[in-house]
């Protein structure tokens, strides 16, 4: 069965976007944007928001841009290809590769689980984790640490007020002090 994996960059104190909406101190540098290229490319599909997938759209024609080094162009053709499914109330029609979600996130997973293809099914985005997570669905938790503290914003992890016991599969630190951690759900 396809593991479904939250994958996000965090501040120390927890958030994903500071309380002004910023969230330009999770810029990365080489290294992590190499490991986000490797966890792009072990993904099957990628769930996410209006705003997250707003904001990826960026990466639609960057690979045209003659002067762009390899990493920047490798990332975009992962991206660009791979399926999207975007969640939205507001959006009517997406492009590239993406699609509209038709049911909830867990009807959605389920679908995605039962259709035969490999590779993760990815989520972005914390209000779209937190759903999943609420109905027990998410696999591992990947965020990536930054070393600065925001004082407040959007929490990666949900706050449902519920137990979830984790298993630590891996820590990779990177020279420019962030921390990249993967963590199973415990069964």
């Amino acid at each position: 069965m396809r593991s479904v994996t939250y994958s996000m960059g965090v501040s120390l104190d927890g958030y994903i976007v500071g309380p002004d909406g910023g969230f330009n101190w999770s810029e990365p540098d080489e290294d992590i944007f190499r490991y986000t290229t490797d966890e792009v490319r072990g993904a099957g599909v990628h769930l996410m928001g209006r705003r997250l997938y707003e904001a990826m759209l960026y990466w639609e024609p960057v690979e045209q841009v003659p002067s762009l080094d390899f990493s920047t162009v490798e990332f975009a053709a992962l991206w660009k290809a791979l399926p999207k499914v975007v969640f939205s109330t507001t959006l009517s029609e997406v492009r590239g590769n993406a699609r509209l979600a038709s049911g909830t996130v867990a009807q959605e997973i389920e679908r995605l689980r039962a259709e035969p293809g490999d590779g993760d099914i990815a989520i972005g985005g914390a209000a779209l984790a937190a759903e999943a997570a609420a109905s027990g669905l998410i696999d591992e938790y990947r965020p990536r640490v930054y070393p600065v503290l925001v004082g407040g914003g959007v929490p990666y992890f949900p706050q449902d007020e519920r137990r979830v016991d984790l298993e630590l599969v891996e820590t990779r630190t990177f020279a420019s002090k962030i921390v990249a951690l993967r963590y199973r759900v415990a069964r």
